[in-house]
């Protein structure tokens, strides 16, 4: 009672002081409980103050409440920094303001949430950029970067954090404010200047001298010789002294020009030590990494392991030339020099996901973090190397380094049993041995991503009991209530304590889906979610899709990460408590677009389509489901049932009132149009085309079509031209002769009893063609009959060999009609690749398809925003809308007159038809149509 009511006066308190958000409730405080590291714990709440006042306010009353506090930026911190049981402060909602921007003096003023890649782009006009880039730039805060003196792949050039940050403005513990600049100690916590000046010895020959040296608190940066340097000694603290609310940070020039040199090797141990003989030429990075991390070559260079080595220059000629001058001076096995940007990002993408993909070895285990980034001096970079393989082989542990080898700093993802107390203690023996291997190299435990809870407890083997304790004092003159982070680099807690995995269920839980990747365990799969964030950007990478839903409300909970710790906490109960039935996760999961775009770009893989359609299924078990559910959920037997009487039911659509009502009934939005249906069905059609096309010679030439929901009922014509296609291509197209559904609307909706019933009765109907190429035109049912037809029915041995036949139109003609040469169309296109397509199919086929035909033109990635039921349903309609206008309708209007809009999903051309008054067409459609021209024939005929 007493807890509760202490609970209930802080939360008043906070009410009052703060302006900005007090969230104490189930769904606040779960999505807080992890960072990226493998520890968790609970907070009490979550503030997220609107300016540096509300920081002060809620630092007073947190004090007053004798409530501990942790800042949080991104919450992609690996070692367990970004995690508390008081209250978190959530510095990105608000606190995102590039508050100056100076080119002459080449300084930014920044607030602690501004996202780097946000920094990055303001500067670039003036030919300016922030040196450190961590991996995750494109979500991690200034703050986060501050905290943890964050480094990134372009340290050899531009330093750390640390050494761009000018000066600071800092909130401590209680809400007073100091001022943190260089050369003086105005600004400083009484005593620290007597602190530093009585142990001027042991500052100055305590601390390795290597530029990755990033364990422990800088005290060093306040020696007499080296300014005193308040900020840089502040940098690198993790939120255990005070909030940053803002910085003053410096800029570099960015080069004009690029180029990329990437040098294989024999090994990592070959790489590592030719990496220092590279840096008297300057270059921007020196990155490596071991072909056990590259799953797919990507254009690498023979090796076994490569270096990349950017460069920069005014001009393209001149950034070659520096690049070129470094493959001559490099002793490789093989080189490659790539000056195109696109090429580049390619190459840097497999290192920057490198800290999702790590978290998975090549037969599917989990790797962890925990011992991330460890560093050694450069030239002990290849010995290190062979003894840390030879201590990860004595625990039996298999890793995949990687790194920031010209630093000599090494990432790793380790297969560490972090499930079972024998695994567990294991850990703790391995982390023991392998900070005393580092020390013996003469490195730094931590040499990016901070001490946290990781590694805090082995600082005294680094740095000695003397300046440990000393640490410890230099903190209290800080945060002398100890209620900033605490447990956190001085007096740490255990490494072996708060392990995230402890709080999960210890057997499978019992589920529908076979998660074949997860070893048929939902809470492995909830597992595969580190905390990287890649969902969490403003913009998607290329033609990423992930993750539309958090672009379109900015909110964690609307993440893919943000889901998948609701589930996590769902299945730990102890947040959440009421399991399947938790209106917490069904709220979260609500704007889940099923789009499948965390399935492909989520660096490990996590598929909040399937966890989506997982919940719902046990959620509503036995209950009312919403009425969109019943309709749009079961809308192949709806529509066979309507067909007859589909001109009826178009005319009466047309009719307002009626139309209204049809909506509210069915729990479509009203903004929404009630799409028309076919006068007459694709089936109906091909019945009677049956037997008109080419004369069979042989079974190469019959290809299966699958008559989906979507292009049976609502758009036949993409159908009939892709049946036209085909013929032109020398096939004959047979379909199902009875009624066959993928059960993509079932699974969408959660209704995977159904959804079984229905591919089964598939199975049973399509037996005949089993194995041989089947051709799917909608682009969401090809992704159902792949990934959840296998998925759902795992013990059918049909279900997989049905799964392998699918082919889209493109890939069929590709793989089986190479001879076919499409009708030249000389066209420009615009439009969307479908979600489903670019997450689970692919469109490299497409890709070349349209250039065959001449159709010029790059398609945006994203979301529609439609996404099949979602954009009809009733409070879907601002985010749907959202989605669309974040890519696909600005592509569409931008492009030139007579340009054609391809979109090969029924969603996307429905959202461009009501959005944007625009007709889009199938790649079949526009193929098909330049059939009629003398281009259209077969080699050799």
């Amino acid at each position: 009672m007493a807890e509760r009511q202490d609970r209930t006066a802080l939360v008043r308190a906070l009410g009052s002081a703060v302006r900005g958000e007090v969230e104490f409730g189930t769904t606040a405080r779960a999505l807080m409980t992890m960072d990226a590291s493998n520890y968790r714990r609970v907070p009490l709440g979550v503030v997220a103050p609107r300016d540096a006042d509300d920081v002060a306010a809620a630092l007073a009353v947190c004090r007053a409440h004798a409530v501990p506090v942790v800042p949080r930026g991104g919450g992609t911190s690996i070692a367990g920094q970004a995690t508390g049981t008081g209250v978190v402060l959530d510095l990105t909602r608000h606190l995102r303001k590039i508050v100056e921007l100076d080119a002459a003096s080449r300084t930014a003023v920044v607030q602690p949430g501004v996202v780097l890649d946000d920094l990055r782009a303001a500067a670039a006009p003036q030919g300016l950029t922030f040196g450190p880039d961590p991996s995750t730039h494109s979500r991690c805060t200034l703050g986060g970067m501050i905290g943890n003196n964050a480094c990134g792949s372009h340290s050899v050039a531009w330093g750390t954090t640390a050494d761009n940050v000018h000066a600071l403005t800092v909130a401590r513990y209680g809400g007073d404010t100091l001022r943190l600049d260089r050369g003086t100690w105005d600004g400083a916590p009484a005593g620290l200047r007597e602190l530093v000046g009585s142990h001027l010895a042991l500052l100055r020959t305590g601390f390795p001298e290597l530029p990755r040296r990033i364990s422990g608190y800088a005290l060093d940066a306040l020696l007499p010789e080296r300014g005193p340097d308040l900020a840089r000694a502040f940098c690198g603290s993790e939120g255990t002294l005070g909030v940053m609310t803002e910085a003053t940070v410096r800029l570099v020039e960015a080069p004009g020009s690029r180029a990329l040199a990437v040098l294989g090797y024999a090994d990592e141990s070959a790489a590592a030590e030719a990496a220092p003989g590279l840096l008297p030429y300057r270059p921007l990075t020196v990155e490596g990494m071991a072909a056990d991390l590259v799953r797919e070559p990507a254009g690498l260079p023979r090796g076994g392991a490569w270096l990349f080595v950017e460069t920069g220059g005014d001009t393209p000629a001149e950034a070659r030339a520096h690049a070129e001058r470094i493959l001559r001076a490099a002793d490789a096995v093989d080189t490659a020099v790539v000056t195109d940007p696109a090429g580049q990002r390619v190459l840097w993408r497999i290192r920057e996901d490198a800290s999702g993909t790590a978290t998975r070895m090549p037969d599917g285990s989990e790797a962890w973090p925990g011992w991330e980034d460890c560093a050694v001096p450069p030239a002990r970079l290849g010995p290190y190397l062979r003894d840390f393989r030879a201590l990860l082989t004595a625990h039996g542990l298999r890793g995949t380094p990687y790194g920031h080898f010209g630093d000599g700093c090494i990432h790793v993802r380790i297969d560490f049993d972090l499930l079972s107390g024998d695994g567990v203690a294991r850990f703790r023996r391995f982390s023991e041995e392998l900070a005393a291997l580092v020390v013996t190299h003469g490195g730094s435990l931590s040499g990016e991503h901070g001490d946290g809870q990781a590694r805090a407890e082995l600082l005294t083997r680094m740095y000695g009991d003397e300046l440990v304790a000393l640490f410890g004092r230099f903190k209290d003159l800080w945060d002398p209530d100890g209620g900033m982070n605490p447990g956190i680099l001085a007096r740490p807690a255990r490494l072996d304590e708060n392990i995230r995995f402890d709080v999960l269920p210890k057997r499978p839980v019992d589920v529908t889906f076979g998660y074949p990747h997860d070893g048929g365990d939902f809470t492995a799969a909830v597992r595969r979610c580190v905390g990287v964030a890649k969902c969490r950007t403003a913009q998607p990478a290329g033609t990423d899709v992930m993750c539309p839903s958090f672009r379109a409300t900015g909110e964690e909970a609307h993440s893919t990460r943000g889901r998948a710790r609701l589930l996590h906490e769902m299945l730990a109960g102890e947040v959440i408590t009421d399991g399947w039935r938790s209106e917490e996760v069904r709220d979260a999961l609500d704007l889940c677009l099923s789009c499948k775009g965390c399935r492909s770009d989520c660096p490990v893989g996590v598929d909040m389509a399937t966890y989506k359609a997982e919940f719902l299924h046990h959620h509503y078990r036995g209950r009312l489901r919403p009425a969109a559910h019943y309709v749009m959920g079961r809308l192949p037997q709806w529509l066979r049932l309507v067909a007859p009487i589909a001109p009826v039911l178009n005319a009466l659509a047309r009719i307002r009132p009626f139309a209204a009502l049809a909506k509210r009934l069915a729990g479509i939005t009203a903004e929404r149009t009630i799409p028309v249906l076919a006068g007459e069905t694709f089936t109906r059609w091909a019945r009677k085309h049956r037997g008109r096309g080419t004369v069979i010679l042989s079974s190469d030439q019959v290809v299966t079509v699958w008559p989906d929901t979507f292009t049976d009922h609502l758009s036949p014509e993409v159908g009939k031209a892709a049946v036209r296609v085909l013929e032109a291509a020398g096939r004959t197209a047979l379909y199902p002769e009875r009624s066959v559904c993928c059960g993509l609307t079932y699974v969408s909706t959660g209704q995977l009893d159904k959804a079984r019933t229905v591919m089964r009765r598939t199975l049973d109907r399509m037996g005949f063609s089993l194995g041989d190429p089947l051709v799917v035109l909608e682009p969401s049912c090809a992704a159902t009959l792949r990934t959840d037809l296998p998925e759902l029915l795992p013990d059918d041995p049909r279900a997989a060999e049905l799964a392998g036949s699918v082919r889209t139109l493109a890939q069929f003609l590709e793989e089986y009609a190479p001879e076919w040469r499409p009708p030249r169309l000389d066209r420009r296109v615009a439009g969307q690749t479908h979600c489903h397509q670019h997450a689970v199919l692919g469109d490299a086929a497409e890709r070349r398809l349209r250039e065959r035909a001449g159709l010029e033109g790059e398609l945006s990635g994203g979301c529609c925003g439609l996404a099949g039921n979602f954009g009809f349903e009733r409070g879907h309609w601002d985010v749907s809308v959202a989605c669309a206008e974040e890519q696909l309708l600005p592509s569409v209007r931008g492009a030139e007159p007579g340009t054609d809009i391809l979109a090969d999903g029924f969603s996307c051309r429905t959202q461009l038809a009501q959005l944007a008054g625009v007709r889009a067409r199938h790649l079949a459609e526009l193929l098909a149509e330049g059939l009629d021209g003398p281009a259209a024939h077969l080699s050799g005929n």
